[in-house]
């Protein structure tokens, strides 16, 4: 509707000065009434006939990288606009495909406007938009849509916004490299060691210093006798992002010690996407060779064992009964699954695949958007040339010689399947609900035979075999909501529960030896049926269950440079945990050694064990037993950010408090130990102070300090032992006296961001101990045993040098190559208390490397499709185990890798890729000593991929 002003003016301005005014007027009445007839018809017809798209986006600021809320984005020169919303998001609908130009506009920040936006009918287009804060005079920027879609998102974007120490991995990284896990991902973050391929050490520390998180909620470990999660349970093609923070705040949990490692999940993408991809592989260790295997049943390809690898149901309830007649035991052995020897298995090739789903639909009135997401993978595994021994020190040649030791190889075939669903959606402008679903399981079939001298008792020559099936599962559900009351004021909030479980069941370990003639001769291998650890079958669970929740709200005040916020939340989790280990010991000293000679399969396939047959013993084995751990903590917080103090200071601060409480309760078979409970209840304050000084509008200075704490996982407090597969090997035992220790966390860190991609920063860090859990090897006159004990203290610290730098500068020619590398040179020494039994009183903490160094030069082609990266790692020696005396301290040796990825356009929307894994194939060495007692080569690792992405 016109105003008469409206009016008025559109006559003051008409034509020609013959025409009277009253006509005039009349006139300009009667065709603005035909044109608001005619326009909704015309304009109707216009939709009908030009296509329109949508486009969405989020609204962040430059610096901090935090949502802007409540900013007016408009479509220039069509009236069509929206606020962003709680977390900055926008959305545009119904927009008439062509160029399009958008402006942005916020208080307290410089206007923005967009320009050569290319929107396709029918197509949702994502555009993200950086604000800069308003100087005191106000002046419009405009950009291209290229330019503004590189300049935020990107991992160093969000390295450079964070409060304090960050470093990101995002899932384009992912996709130029062959890392098929988080794991492997995992190994290009600066001062990052991944042991086993699944365990990550930040800055050389040990594993139970890094915590990892799921979309911001800590994941339990399946592991029964270590902290740290497993990252190779979680595949890469569902994977948002892994980000790694070293700086504590007070927003996270206080056991924060090394490192944070939180892996995001996809979420839903801006328009309808689909993708496939398949991989087959070739390991030059494996691939058309024999490598010891372990036979298969059923749906162990789906990481799901089948009902004969259960406990025997003749065992009952597990235990042997005191009045079991022989009849009852040569039952009880006949009904164990008959597969003690490894079999020759010809490989077949790494086979995987994933799919992925996402996009928005409608139900109902309300928009859902959505990912989902498949992924499979079949490996073959390999260790060529496997040697494992002990050291035995002798005092008077002052020197190690090797005890037990044995040559051979294992094979293990591989399962690792994962899938996960999220759906999110807004109600109203201000309140978003999410809700995150992943399920992630992996199983390993491996088969180990190796021969050599078992100098233990003098038992000779020796061959060893092993059997072994491991399952692993990580499930979890979170509901998370986001909600903003006006501009200043933010409330989020979520509620998980995450599992997991690990099975072994089932496994077999047997023993043969060369008995000795008076005259020397050797006889042949027969069953070592007198020792009670040479022919067991044992089956282990572990299951845990968390509930976990947590509210945060955050209020900001102030506007532009001035602007400041306070924040404030609790959280509170519930972990329970489930673990037993029952061993079964067979024996026999009524065997002949002829029939001591029979193949396993022979020995046990009934033909000893029928009912009168007086051959058979069996026992529960003492070291076994039955535990459960219950623990709560329970954290708040409060915390302020000043990010503007005298124009360059960015200040947060604050303090969280911790309560923790941990009841554990052991239940050994053996009647010696009984049931034993180690409980624990510590209420923690733990501070941090982030100072972040603006040098330039490119480069800050990072200064932090805080306190955090580390706590010994469960299975440290159980004073039960571990028994090793097979004799020879080192058996672990806990210790119930262990403490939580306390750590003082110092950084400095200078960061310049160059150019858009390109990053040089320098830093240097410090911790401080009070009672660090440390791994010990105990020097007895039985069987080798593990430990952990409590150190007074000990210190850590090192510097970390990271760049990144496009070679475009240099030389037009050479602008496809970037360099990237960094490089972090460490050291810390540990503080023993009185009378401590270890063998260097100096030595470095347990899995602390001197040195670890990443590399890589990458490719990427003008339109973008065909890339190529070189990557290398190399990590310095580090302690693999503390020894007592009289024997020295493990360490694993420096090892060096590259690894080699390719991806080419095809046609229309496929695309290959084509990766090389551990090139070098250096092998993995511990050496105690001048002994090694582990050795051995995993094998070259090609592969070749195929996607469509449409």
């Amino acid at each position: 509707m016109l105003s008469a002003r409206c009016v008025r003016a559109t006559v003051d301005h008409f034509p020609g000065d013959s025409m009277p005014r009253s006509l005039a007027r009349f006139l300009v009445i009667v065709s603005l009434a035909a044109a608001a007839n005619t326009a909704p018809r015309a304009a109707a017809a216009q939709a009908a006939t030009v296509p329109s798209g949508r486009i969405t986006g989020r609204v962040i600021d430059a610096k901090s990288g935090d949502a802007i809320g409540d900013a007016g984005v408009q479509i220039v020169g069509r009236g069509t606009g929206a606020a962003t919303r709680a977390d900055g998001r926008f959305f545009l609908p119904e927009i008439p495909a062509g160029t399009v130009t958008i402006q942005v506009r916020r208080i307290g920040y410089q206007p923005k406007t967009v320009t050569g936006i290319m929107l396709v009918g029918g197509q949702t287009l994502e555009q993200n938009i950086a604000l800069t804060q308003a100087a005191a005079q106000l002046q419009a920027l405009v950009v291209t849509a290229a330019a503004e879609r590189g300049a935020v998102g990107a991992a160093l974007d969000q390295q450079r916004r964070a409060p304090g120490i960050v470093t990101a991995i995002t899932a384009a990284q992912i996709e130029r490299s062959p890392d098929s896990d988080a794991a492997q991902a995992m190994q290009r973050v600066s001062g990052v060691t991944v042991q086993d391929g699944k365990y990550v050490f930040v800055r050389g520390l040990g594993e139970r210093y890094t915590t990892t998180t799921l979309n911001g909620v800590r994941i339990p470990s399946p592991e029964p006798e270590r902290k740290v999660v497993p990252l190779d349970l979680f595949p890469s093609s569902l994977l948002e992002s892994v980000t790694t923070a070293k700086t504590f705040t007070p927003d996270l949990p206080g056991d924060f010690s090394g490192a944070q490692v939180d892996l995001r999940t996809r979420e839903f993408p801006a328009g309808r996407v689909l993708a496939y991809s398949t991989t087959i592989g070739y390991n030059a260790a494996a691939t058309g060779g024999t490598v010891p295997a372990a036979p298969r049943l059923g749906t162990e390809w789906l990481a799901l064992a089948g009902g004969g690898r259960s406990i025997p149901s003749a065992l009952g309830n597990g235990s042997i009964p005191a009045s079991a007649t022989q009849a009852d035991i040569n039952r009880i052995v006949g009904s164990f699954r008959n597969a003690w020897t490894p079999i020759p298995g010809s490989s077949i090739p790494n086979l995987s695949g994933s799919a992925t789903i996402g996009g928005e639909g409608e139900m109902g009135p309300q928009r859902i958007g959505y990912v989902g997401s498949l992924s499979y993978a079949n490996t073959q595994e390999v260790r060529a040339g496997e040697h494992r021994a002990k050291s035995n020190y002798i005092t008077s040649s002052n020197s190690s010689v090797p005890f037990d030791a044995f040559t051979g190889s294992s094979g293990r075939s591989g399962v690792l399947f994962g899938g996960l669903v999220n759906l999110s959606s807004w109600f109203g402008d201000h309140t978003k609900i999410a809700l995150n679903n992943s399920y992630n399981r992996s199983a390993d079939n491996e088969a180990q035979r190796d021969e050599g001298v078992l100098n233990t008792d003098d038992l000779g020559p020796a061959r060893r075999m092993t059997l072994s099936y491991i399952e692993r599962s990580v499930r979890s559900s979170q509901l998370r909501l986001d909600h903003a009351i006006g501009t200043r004021h933010q409330l989020d909030g979520s509620f998980t529960s995450s599992g997991v479980t690990r099975s072994e069941p089932d496994r077999s370990d047997i023993v043969y030896t060369r008995e000795a003639l008076p005259s020397g001769e050797l006889l042949p291998y027969a069953w070592l049926s007198s020792r009670p650890d040479a022919a067991r079958r044992s089956f282990s669970d572990l299951t845990e269950n968390a509930l976990a929740g947590d509210a945060n709200y955050k209020l900001s005040l102030a506007s532009g440079e001035n602007e400041w916020s306070v924040k404030a939340g609790g959280a509170y989790r519930t972990t329970r945990r489930d673990a037993s280990a029952l061993p079964y010991d067979i024996l026999s000293n009524a065997l002949t050694h002829a029939q001591r000679e029979l193949a396993p399969e022979q020995i046990f396939d009934g033909r000893f064990a029928r009912a009168s047959d007086p051959y058979f013993r069996i026992i529960d084995q003492s070291t076994g037993g039955r535990y459960t751990a219950d623990e709560s903590i329970a954290g708040s917080y409060a915390m302020a950010e000043l990010p503007r103090l005298f124009g360059r200071l960015r200040i947060i601060g604050g303090a969280r408090v911790e309560r923790w409480k941990l009841d554990v309760n052991t239940e050994s078979v053996d009647p010696t130990v009984g049931r034993v409970r180690a409980r624990r209840n510590n209420t923690d304050v733990l501070p941090s102070l982030i100072v972040n000084v603006r040098l330039t509008e490119a480069q800050t200075l990072r200064i932090s300090a805080s306190r955090t704490v580390s706590r010994p996982e469960y299975r440290e407090l159980v004073p039960t032992e571990t028994t090793p597969a097979i004799i020879g090997e080192v058996r672990t035992v806990g210790n119930d006296s262990v403490r939580r220790a306390l750590i003082r966390n110092y950084d400095v860190k200078w960061e310049w961001y160059p150019a858009a991609g390109e990053v040089l920063s320098l830093g240097a860090f410090a911790k401080d101990f009070i009672d660090p859990i440390e791994t010990v090897e105990l020097s007895t006159s039985g069987a080798e045993k593990r430990t952990y004990q409590n150190a007074r203290g000990a210190n850590n610290y090192g510097v970390e040098l990271e760049v990144r730098k496009g070679l475009g500068s240099f030389a037009r020619s050479l602008s496809p190559l970037s360099v990237f590398g960094n490089a972090t040179v460490m050291q810390s020494q540990i503080r023993l208390t009185p009378g401590s039994a270890s063998q260097n009183r100096e030595r470095p903490m347990v899995g602390q490397a001197p040195y670890v160094v990443n590399g890589g030069l990458a490719y990427a082609a003008a339109e973008g499709r065909a890339t190529a990266t070189v990557l290398y790692n190399v990590v310095g020696r580090r302690v693999w185990a503390a020894g007592t005396n009289p024997r020295p301290d493990s360490y694993e040796l420096a090892r060096s890798s590259m690894d080699v990825t390719l991806q080419l356009p095809l046609f229309r929307a496929f695309s290959a890729k084509i990766d090389g894994k551990n090139l070098l194939d250096a092998p993995v060495i511990v050496r105690q000593g001048t002994v090694d007692r582990l050795r051995y080569t995993t094998g070259r690792v090609l592969s070749l991929g195929v996607s469509w992405k449409p």
